[in-house]
């Protein structure tokens, strides 16, 4: 059999390199193209495949479409992980639009300039953070559930209008999986002021890097069927890969010998809400056609262990572990390492306390009176079930299948998010025709049934860069939406944020 050519994006990133090292171990069966922004970093990390017969490196850039048409041109498969992501996308939310929405367009323009576009298939990556907060008890979804990016997440926002083109770009073979928390053997670059961002009871399900490369692949091969593609999926882990944000640092600081969080960290350091990451009912659909769930909590904690260098499994040596348990160990740990991320940075949370920065105060807290009420000691954090949580209602009769859904579903949908379909005829069933439909605000925009249903999108012109972050009122209009806000927003807090909101070096709130 000839073999495939893959284009595959972001190699130098976590995803992108676990898919680019489990290709090359099918090289058998693939070629691949990747195109690496030729920066000295860059070019030292690609320096390992300068040999591989298999690799062809493109240097270049993602928001040039000359670049990204070279790569694409001869290519099978497309695999598109590479993303500018947070906390650096959030401080420059221009260069994050130009990376994560540019690369798409300049992705679907190539693929429909080549010879047979409905010969070339699409696996685009998105990211959980498109539906943003989500505790208990809301705290389990699926595909379809509102998008909802958390306020100031300008990266959550380039990923859902990136994931909006790829829908509707009218590529036979596309799907988008909704990348969830990476998990990586690396747990020193997990040490960042946006740690802090997370509420102790956010539930993650998690997917390791090794895992999440399985995936890129397997999606390369022959027996993926065609009932995969046109979809949304969430990746994760399943079962074995469900813990909460306590949970996980308990796990991971345990095993390497540090102790209890609450030995070196202070509970007011975390946030109260306005971050993301749920659980998932629906990993299941995407494993059981990719096959790529391997590791759970178990095995990635082994990963850590195995792969971190020798001074951060230092505290967990035996000799080691006496020096641990010492208050003024954990004192030391606390004073140099954790309290500097929580409120040196713009970017930390006891920053924006001690200098009064009322946003984020408000969308990560609530108040200063509600940040002063965090208790000082760690009892008492909710622990959710899996099985305990709130369905989210889609807005129509999911019960029926796909094939019977007519246009009174989509005017029932439409109801549910304080809108109206305005086409006056559909196909019954044929969930890729384009329909118009229309905003509570009044705007008018032009979607299939796919996207709206399944996709969980909505009218692009109400979207935060658009508008600002009025979640309040889109809530008092939109049911659809109000499931995901009222859980933890009170109906008269009367949140407003400007359009693209960001802090500069000062932590200043600038508006552009």
């Amino acid at each position: 059999m000839a073999k495939k050519t893959v284009f595959i994006t972001g190699v130098t990133g976590s995803m992108g390199g676990a898919g680019l090292a489990e290709l090359l171990r099918r090289r058998e069966r693939f070629d691949v193209v990747t195109l690496v922004r030729p920066s000295q970093i860059n070019r030292k990390k690609m320096q390992a495949y300068e040999r591989e017969a298999a690799l062809r490196i493109e240097w270049g850039d993602l928001t040039c479409y000359e670049d990204v048409l070279r790569c694409v041109n001869g290519a099978d498969i497309v695999l598109h992980p590479a993303a500018m992501i947070s906390p650096a996308a959030d401080h420059n939310p221009d260069a994050a639009r130009a990376i994560n929405v540019g690369s798409v367009e300049n992705i679907i323009r190539a693929i429909h300039a080549q010879p047979d576009p409905d010969a070339v298939r699409l696996l685009n990556i998105g990211s959980v953070a498109m539906t943003g907060d989500r505790l208990y008890p809301i705290h389990v979804g699926r595909t379809g559930d509102p998008l909802k990016p958390s306020i100031y997440d300008a990266y959550a926002c380039t990923k859902i209008d990136a994931e909006r083109l790829v829908a509707e770009s009218g590529l036979r073979y596309w799907a988008s999986c909704r990348q969830t928390f990476i998990a990586v053997p690396d747990t020193l670059g997990l040490m960042d002021p946006i740690m802090f961002h997370q509420p102790l009871d956010t539930c993650i399900e998690f997917c390791t890097d090794a895992d999440s490369g399985r995936l890129l692949a397997n999606a390369c091969e022959d027996d993926v069927p065609e009932a995969f593609w046109g979809n949304f999926y969430n990746i994760g882990g399943g079962p074995g890969a469900r813990l909460t944000f306590l949970q996980l640092m308990e796990r991971v600081y345990g095993a390497l010998g540090m102790g209890r969080p609450e030995d070196f960290m202070e509970r007011r350091w975390f946030a109260l809400r306005n971050f993301h990451c749920h659980w998932y009912e629906d990993s299941a659909r995407l494993n059981d056609f990719l096959h790529f769930q391997t590791m759970d909590v178990d095995a990635w904690v082994q990963s850590i262990l195995d792969g971190s260098p020798w001074y951060v499994t230092l505290p967990g040596r035996a000799w080691m572990r006496p020096l641990m348990r010492l208050a003024s160990t954990r004192a030391a740990i606390k004073r140099l390492l954790m309290r500097p991320l929580a409120t040196k940075t713009p970017d930390s949370t006891q920053y924006w306390i001690e200098h009064a920065i009322a946003g984020r105060i408000s969308a990560f807290f609530k108040d200063r009176a509600s940040w002063e009420a965090i208790p000082g000691h760690w009892d008492g954090i909710r622990r959710p079930d899996f099985d305990d949580y709130r369905r989210l209602d889609h807005g129509y009769d999911e019960t029926r299948p796909a094939e019977e859904l007519a246009l009174s579903d989509m005017q029932q949908a439409a109801r549910f998010r304080g809108g109206e379909c305005l086409s006056a005829a559909m196909q019954s069933g044929n969930l890729s025709q384009t329909l118009d439909w229309r905003c509570w605000r009044g705007h008018a925009f032009s979607m299939t049934p796919n996207t709206v249903l399944r996709g969980g999108h909505w009218c692009p012109d109400c979207a935060p860069q658009e508008i600002g972050w009025d979640y309040d009122e889109e809530a008092r209009h939109n049911p659809f939406f109000a499931q995901v806000w009222y859980t933890n927003h009170a109906a008269d807090e009367a949140n407003h944020y400007p359009p693209d909101c960001y802090l500069d070096v000062t932590g200043v709130e600038l508006s552009r």
